[in-house]
Order: structure tokens, then sequence, then C-alpha cells
């Protein structure tokens, strides 16, 4: 999960490259600007509120800083059957 304000929008629907404002450095942060794993926009989904995005990408490489795929590596609860969610 990352955020985007309005300008960091504009830039990802521009470029077709991930864009995002960090809010602990308090300036834009182009995914990949000094590791080169850049994320190359596919699709993007509105909500049903309007208030969240869901970016698909074509990545360069790992997204998260650890060199993992995905933030979202570490499993802490999973269900018998649960390959049939969508």
């Amino acid at each position: 999960m990352a955020y985007m304000n309005e300008e960091a929008f504009q830039l990802t629907m521009q470029t077709r490259q991930t864009v995002f404002w960090s809010r602990s450095r308090q300036k834009l942060w182009h995914k990949g600007e000094t590791s080169g794993n850049t994320q190359e926009v596919v699709e993007m989904r509105l909500d049903c509120d309007g208030d969240a995005l869901l970016v698909l990408v074509r990545p360069s490489g790992p997204a998260c800083h650890t060199g993992k795929y995905s933030c979202f590596h570490q499993t802490i609860m999973t269900r018998e059957g649960s390959d049939d969610i969508r």
C-alpha cells in the first residue's frame, strides 16, 4: 500500500509509472528512482466509494525494500481451501 496525492496521481496517469507521495519525506517518490525497480502501470481501478485505487503493474523487480516481490509476504493466517478466494 502506498499513498498518492493529486500530483502523484496525475504523474502516474501521464507517465504510466507509479509515483507516490512519501508522507515521511514530504515529497513525490517515483517507485524505483533509486533501486531501479520501477512499476509500469497496466491498469488502474477505483473502488466503489471512490477513495481507493488498485494499481495493477508490471514490475521490473521486487516491490518491497526487503527484496521480496511484495511487501505482503508474511502469512499470519491461512485456511484450508483458501485457493478459491477472490
